[in-house]
């Protein structure tokens, strides 16, 4: 579904909005999810250089912000997980790839943890599902995609454990 401009308007007023929208990235008209999951990568090629107790602390900063962010943009918006908000799909991509921060690896492995997180996120198998159709509001938004993202971390991880 995608916003008219009075919605645009609306989310885009608010500080907040941006970040629901990850600045923009969740405004595309195709797939917004996949864009927003892409513009994810660009600022985590530089969080990834952190030390990973930092990574993770940043990245339940960005969860608690995203929860905020995304309660903004259901109370302007009136829907419940409006597509446009893709704050879901950065805090969950971070968590997908965090074995490259603990373990860094090449290339390959970055798309292989988008994939994957993408797989997730779009089938949602349990809980991911559960959380998906019970939990409104912004920690609703975002709580299915970090169980998605721990997926993804945790299938990447024992490729990483098996290939080593």
């Amino acid at each position: 579904m995608s916003l008219d401009v009075a919605q645009r308007r609306a989310l885009l007023g608010h500080p907040g909005g941006w970040i629901a929208t990850g600045f923009g990235s969740g405004l595309s008209p195709l797939a917004p999810g996949t864009v927003g999951s892409g513009a994810a990568l660009l600022p985590w090629l530089a969080l990834r250089e952190l030390p990973w107790p930092a990574y993770v602390g940043l990245v339940v900063i960005a969860f608690a912000v995203g929860v905020w962010a995304s309660n903004v943009a259901v109370s302007r918006l009136r829907i419940d997980d409006p597509g446009a908000v893709v704050w879901d799909e950065f805090v969950g991509q971070w968590i997908a790839l965090l074995p490259l921060v603990v373990a860094p690896r090449g290339w390959l492995w970055i798309l292989a943890g988008f994939a994957l997180f993408r797989l997730f996120d779009v089938c949602k198998p349990w809980p991911v599902s559960w959380a998906d159709r019970r939990i409104a509001g912004g920690f609703g938004v975002m709580v299915d995609d970090v169980i998605a993202g721990a997926y993804a971390a945790i299938v990447l991880w024992l490729a990483g454990c098996a290939i080593a």
